[in-house]
């Protein structure tokens, strides 16, 4: 699976494991087991997946000549840089281009308005590029300070700029009319954008870092076109919404499922129950647990079941990950 090369990349290379987990856990977008037989979609397909992506055709096309490239070019390169390159290196430069983003992410704090955000993530900027040597170490994150995903993306959607349809570009992949125009900015105000070679560094290091969750990707989705579209679109939305998740269990109507007629049988002569301490006074009110079982519960048994399947994929992705 390809994912966008050059200043772009880190953006887009955070998705992976985001993806898989929440949309694995929480949509149905693709059904990501290729076993239909055993897969169960929990959430039907979004009515508004043909206006975010009006050009389908088109994005297909690229995103068919983006695997090719990744397959025959940027993949190789990325395994060869893996293969001599050691761990604490990768980390150091991926640490070195985090802290150059650093100050995109301050500008959209204030921009946004996030001032209290704004200060602590400058904090974190000046920590590690000062102690933390050019930003190789990130001795911030040791001191409390952590990092926050902000870009001029989300900015624009702060300010109330429509998302626009999805994009997928030739090398640069997936992307939005929001988020594509975004990216100008921020490449404009990253340092990096204007040495020679940086993107280029950048992209080999986060192409490696990404392998073990692009494979799984690649063998999970049943469509990893449709699978990487909406795990994307789903992503940026995540960061505009400061990981507010759109939709979660507690949004799903279960109890339309549940048979709320009374069983007769049922005794309900005990109507609450307390929990009492030592000295006798009531901790907690607890009321009985209906006994009759439920007529029919199609969806929470539906609902449970891709829980598990999705749970176990997830471990299997973390295993993969950490190899």
């Amino acid at each position: 699976m390809f994912i966008p090369f050059h200043s772009g990349i880190s953006q887009a290379l955070s998705v992976p494991v985001f993806l898989v987990a929440s949309t694995l856990m929480l949509t149905g977008c693709a059904s990501t087991a290729k076993d239909k037989e055993s897969s169960v979609d929990i959430t039907p397909p979004s009515p508004q997946a043909s206006q975010t992506d009006p050009f389908e055709g088109f994005n297909r096309s690229m995103y068919n000549f983006n695997m090719k490239l990744d397959k025959y070019f940027f993949k190789p390169v990325s395994d060869g840089y893996k293969f001599i390159t050691p761990d604490f290196v990768e980390t150091g430069v991926s640490n070195f281009f985090n802290n150059l983003k650093g100050i995109n992410v301050v500008l959209n704090d204030f921009l946004q308005g996030k001032f209290a955000q704004g200060a602590s993530d400058t904090g974190r900027f000046l920590t590690n590029t000062t102690i933390g040597i050019a930003g190789l170490v990130d001795v911030a994150s040791e001191l409390g300070l952590h990092s926050n995903v902000e870009d001029f993306g989300q900015t624009l959607a702060v300010w109330g700029v429509g998302e626009g349809p999805y994009l997928v570009l030739p090398v640069m992949g997936p992307t939005t009319i929001r988020d594509g125009s975004g990216g100008i900015v921020d490449r404009a105000a990253n340092p990096g954008t204007y040495v020679p070679f940086t993107g280029i560094i950048e992209g080999i290091n986060d192409r490696a870092k990404a392998q073990g969750a692009l494979n799984f990707i690649d063998e999970a989705a049943l469509d990893p076109y449709v699978f990487t579209r909406e795990s994307f679109l789903q992503y940026r939305r995540h960061l505009v919404n400061d990981g507010k998740t759109e939709i979660g269990l507690d949004h799903l109507d279960l109890d339309a499922s549940f048979d709320s007629s009374a069983d007769p049988k049922a005794d309900n002569s005990e109507t609450e129950k307390s929990a009492t301490d030592a000295s006798g006074e009531d901790l907690v009110s607890v009321k009985p647990a209906d006994k009759a079982a439920p007529a029919n519960r199609p969806a929470y048994d539906a609902m449970i079941e891709a829980f598990e399947q999705n749970s176990a994929k997830v471990d299997r992705l973390s295993k993969i990950i950490n190899r």
